[in-house]
């Protein structure tokens, strides 16, 4: 897409593109429509776009983003799914911080690495992956995570990973702050294998 001796047409035309876009482009989006990497980085040179992760861009006026960790995570890695401590974070039962973004992937699939933020994945494999995953908007990007069942069955999956005080913590904060629902967990915990060792700490809270 040519300048045709003025700076001003690809500018708008750019910047118009972007906001058909939700605000945000991919440089990759951008070439596809006939744009050239100089006429993308002028933008983001002269402060109209600047970054949010590797080839993802934002116009600049837009509100500050809430959770930049998550929205580059999930840039990077769309199909993959919040899980673990990022999950029960999200859902708000936990005391903990996640120091990584915890990530599922389908088994088969490449384990999701990322400098910044730090990423931990892990592989799961059928129903164990797909069952009970939502579908939310945070700033602009669609984020996949467990709903807060799924996520505590997964938790006591790999509670030797990371900790068994930490579940417990985690499954006490969802009966205190969640509508609590045995049936519920017990469905996922049959997904994830883990009934057995799930019951019972769950009928102690009944």
């Amino acid at each position: 897409m040519s300048d045709s001796g003025s700076a001003r047409p690809f500018r708008a035309q750019l910047q118009t593109m972007f906001r058909q876009h939700g605000g945000q482009l991919r440089l990759s989006e951008a070439l596809a429509q006939g744009f050239s990497r100089y006429q993308f980085y002028q933008l983001r040179d002269e402060g109209l776009i600047e970054p949010v992760s590797r080839g993802l861009y934002r116009l600049a006026d837009l509100p500050p983003i809430e959770n930049p960790d998550l929205v580059a995570a999930v840039t990077r890695f769309p199909h993959a799914v919040l899980c673990l401590i990022s999950a029960l974070d999200w859902h708000g039962i936990t005391t903990q911080v996640p120091h990584q973004v915890y990530l599922a992937v389908e088994r088969g699939a490449r384990l999701p690495v990322l400098d910044y933020p730090p990423v931990a994945g892990y592989r799961l494999s059928g129903r164990a992956f797909s069952a009970g995953i939502e579908h939310v908007d945070v700033d602009g990007i669609t984020l996949n995570v467990y709903n807060p069942e799924k996520t505590l069955a997964d938790c006591f999956k790999f509670r030797n990973r990371i900790g068994m005080d930490v579940v417990l913590e985690a499954l006490e904060l969802y009966r205190t702050r969640k509508t609590f629902l045995p049936g519920k967990l017990m469905e996922y915990a049959r997904i994830c294998r883990v009934a057995n060792v799930m019951a019972p700490y769950v009928e102690a809270r009944l």
